[in-house]
């Protein structure tokens, strides 16, 4: 007999798996479909750091994640933004908005394992894994079939909504022949741990430069998360250096703020390539995350995004109930997501464009800007509340931990 879901998500990353969480709450009948075996963590669950906006921490707070997790987050209570060869640099303090942090910086694995934890509790939840979408069909009687490869063959699942949760090449938006809009913006970004001379004291350092910018995240474990973009011809001879030229390239980029850098874990590359969806829903079919729009990674936004998408689409299926891949239900979910989906884009993609210019005609523009930020309060405020996710229509569970 064909196994029926009320809802079936590809993808067991962290926005599928923190939707599965969020559905499981409210008593749905859920599938998810995973690549990785029990006991592996998806890749994605590296060492790279996750930048937890403060509505994020709310909602995973509120779905008991991050009680789960082995060591505590860094928290953000200062953001410091500079450009090199630019005047100006702006500085946002937590405690001017009332707030104690901005977010908290996580580490991927530990939140992987978390999130692991936590499905493990869920009692509406079947796992398929290992296991691969390879199809579907059309709708039937209300239903979305799923083809699923298996360890132990093909198996057919239909459920009432199919969310493709699974990531920049999401073969559901592939099968289903949804297009993407892409650009390549000709650069690599470097992760890692780095111990410094100094440990974090709760700021976030991020440096803007023509190859990508670098920051350095506080983590909870006394090191920084180092983030370093640099332009895509140079990434081979980056990733080929030693230690030591590793460290001194990233003293070069970051500057000494931290003081000196002391020694560094492994390095792990991504290109970086914005790729948008050129449509979000399909029949019985919503697309979230990174399968909806992979953006730049500066402003740490895109898991921030793809979780206020699955939340928004949780909070839409518990008003709805009844059927939750009804076309009024997908229809306002595009409604509602496009407003924070937009400006988060258009943010993280513009501001990359703007400070990888090298031309000095717009340097006074750039370091105008930066003057501006730093002392005009409602454009402060803007940024803040950007950064903190409280963009556009937020859901719930965003605006509360409890």
């Amino acid at each position: 007999m064909t196994q029926i879901h009320d809802v079936v998500i590809v993808g067991g990353g962290l926005v599928g798996a923190s939707l599965a969480i969020a559905l499981d709450r409210l008593g749905l009948d859920v599938g998810l479909v995973e690549a990785t075996a029990p006991g592996t963590l998806p890749a994605v669950f590296d060492q790279r750091n996750l930048s937890f906006a403060a509505a994020t921490v709310n909602a995973l707070t509120a779905l008991g994640v991050m009680a789960q997790l082995r060591q505590p987050g860094g928290p953000i209570r200062r953001i410091h933004v500079s450009r090199q060869g630019d005047f100006g640099r702006v500085v946002l303090e937590a405690a001017d908005y009332g707030r104690d942090s901005f977010g908290q910086v996580v580490v991927a694995r530990d939140f992987g394992e978390a999130l692991e934890q936590r499905l493990g509790q869920a009692t509406g939840l079947t796992r398929y894994r290992p296991a691969r979408f390879i199809g579907t069909g059309a709708v039937h009687e209300g239903l979305r079939p799923a083809r699923i490869a298996t360890a132990e063959g093909e198996i057919e699942v239909r459920a009432r909504l199919l969310v493709g949760a699974d990531g920049t090449r999401s073969a559901v938006r592939e099968l289903l022949h949804i297009g993407t809009d892409e650009h390549d913006f000709l650069q690599t970004l470097f992760v890692a741990r780095v111990r410094a001379q100094r440990a974090p004291d709760g700021t976030a350092y991020e440096r803007l430069r023509d190859t990508g910018p670098t920051a350095l995240l506080p983590r909870g474990d006394r090191h920084y998360g180092v983030v370093h973009g640099v332009a895509r011809h140079e990434a081979e001879a980056v990733a080929a250096l030693d230690e030591a030229a590793w460290l001194a390239r990233l003293q070069d980029a970051a500057g000494w703020r931290a003081g000196r850098l002391l020694s560094s874990g492994e390095r792990s590359a991504y290109p970086i390539v914005q790729v948008l969806a050129q449509q979000l829903v399909a029949e019985r079919v919503v697309l979230l995350g990174n399968a909806a729009q992979t953006v730049h990674p500066l402003g740490a936004q895109g898991f921030n995004l793809g979780l206020r998408d699955a939340l928004t689409l949780a909070e839409l299926i518990e008003a709805g109930r009844e059927d939750a891949g009804a076309a009024d239900l997908l229809s306002a979910y595009v409604a509602r997501r496009r407003p924070d989906r937009e400006q988060t884009i258009g943010f993280s993609g513009g501001l990359a464009r703007l400070t990888a210019q090298s031309s000095p005609l717009l340097r006074p523009l750039r370091s105008l800007g930066l003057f501006a930020a730093a002392r005009h309060t409602p454009l402060q405020s803007m940024l803040v509340g950007g950064a903190m996710g409280f963009r556009g229509e937020v859901p719930q569970l965003c605006r509360s931990a409890s």
